[in-house]
């Protein structure tokens, strides 16, 4: 029996959906979608935004491309066209989604924004409540819920000493889109990862005067070695060798290639790149260009910061630099611990608690996919297994004739 309190049953529309409910419409999110249509099981994905993939389409900034080759990028079961680069263009990865929700008929619900997921043990089953942006409220009733929102949901803006008071822009990365309207002013990136460098090599290419904080160490890698990828490489060797070696491989021939970054204020961690990834999550950079402005002065690299004042911040050796605007290049986290009521699954950091590859499956019908911290490669791996998982025990229960709707007068639709 279904336990509604009497402010739910009037204020919201229930919904019971025959299949999962997928929490964001981004490449995670379409992935899951896709191949539970190959298996045959309905589903509804959910979306805060008016489009798919938003953060792709509204808050990256224009000179991106994807970091890997394609065939490191592309979604299960569809691949890119041909005529593709070998690394594609924001424009060209957004148009390539779009052809991926159009060949396996996805359409998310737009414009829902998730408040709440939580399992009701009476039931068991899922209630996702939402709101529109009309401030209309729908709870939906599903068997499996599958987290797709990602690692990169909400922007991170830390706390620095004085930054209220600089008195000049600030913005996080995820609002910048081009140089242009910095030109000739002297912009402070902070952080050093890879939109960091990408965004101060943009401000170089459009006249403006980047410093970069690189606070912490960073692996800055060739996106090619020997006219092959670097990950490509790194993958081949890591079939043939324990991870520890490949690390030393990929340091050595960046060495030969780069040669010494310290000296120019880029500190490489004592732990090597592959294994920072999967430990830590830290992606390394994968140099398109940046480097060889810091070598030229053209973009400065700065250590640390104390505080700003009113067109000022003071470096943690004591200098002052005058500054036009700020871009903060520090990253994004799980919107996760904001909406799911659940603890055992998931950590306090919206991470599931298990490490990968046995992250991406909970109890009681709860799928995470997207948090493996292994780009989409990792995010289709994860779209695959919760397809198979869920498709099995859906086809159990339509050969068996268990499937079981809630009969509640207010369950007035049905996916």
């Amino acid at each position: 029996m279904f336990s509604f309190s009497e402010n739910d049953f009037f204020a919201r529309r229930c919904v019971w959906v025959n299949g999962p409910v997928i929490v964001g419409a981004g490449p995670s999110g379409l992935a899951v979608g896709a191949c539970l249509k190959e298996q045959g099981v309905p589903c509804v994905i959910l979306e805060r935004d008016d489009c798919i993939a938003s953060l792709w389409q509204k808050r990256t900034y224009d000179r991106l491309k994807l970091h890997l080759p394609k065939q490191f990028c592309q979604l299960p079961k569809f691949p890119f066209p041909e005529y593709y680069p070998e690394y594609p263009t924001k424009r060209q990865f957004i148009e390539y989604l779009e052809s991926y929700a159009k060949h396996f008929d996805i359409s998310p619900q737009f414009n829902e924004c998730v408040q709440s997921a939580k399992y009701d043990e009476a039931c068991r089953l899922w209630r996702v409540k939402t709101v529109s942006a009309d401030g209309s409220e729908v709870e939906y009733i599903c068997q499996w819920l599958v987290v797709a929102t990602g690692e990169n949901a909400e922007r991170v803006v830390p706390e620095i000493d004085g930054l209220k008071e600089f008195g000049g822009e600030v913005i996080h990365a995820c609002d910048y889109k081009s140089g242009e309207k910095f030109r000739g002013k002297k912009v402070l990136v902070v952080g050093c990862g890879n939109s960091g460098m990408e965004v101060s090599l943009d401000l170089f290419n459009h006249d403006a005067q980047p410093s970069m904080v690189c606070r912490s160490s960073v692996h800055v890698l060739p996106r090619e070695i020997f006219g092959k990828s670097t990950f490509e490489l790194a993958m081949l060797l890591m079939a043939w060798l324990p991870l520890w070696i490949v690390d030393k491989i990929l340091l050595t021939l960046t060495g030969f290639i780069l040669g010494n970054i310290e000296k120019y204020g880029l500190k490489r961690p004592s732990i090597g790149p592959l294994q920072l990834k999967n430990t830590q999550g830290k992606t390394p950079v994968l140099d398109i260009g940046a480097l060889e402005k810091i070598r030229s002065g053209k973009v400065k690299v700065i250590p640390g910061l104390k505080k700003f004042s009113c067109g000022t911040v003071e470096l943690v050796t004591g200098e002052i630099l005058e500054v036009d605007s700020v871009v903060l290049a520090t990253g994004y986290c799980s919107n996760v611990p904001y909406w799911l009521q659940e603890s055992e699954f998931f950590s306090k950091n919206g991470y599931p608690k298990a490490q990968f590859p046995n992250n991406w499956k909970g109890k009681s019908g709860l799928y995470a996919v997207g948090f493996t911290k292994r780009g989409l490669a990792g995010a289709s791996a994860d779209a695959i297994r919760i397809a198979k998982d869920i498709g099995k025990v859906h086809k159990e229960d339509l050969k068996q004739k268990k499937q079981k709707v809630p009969t509640h007068r207010r369950c007035i639709s049905t996916f």
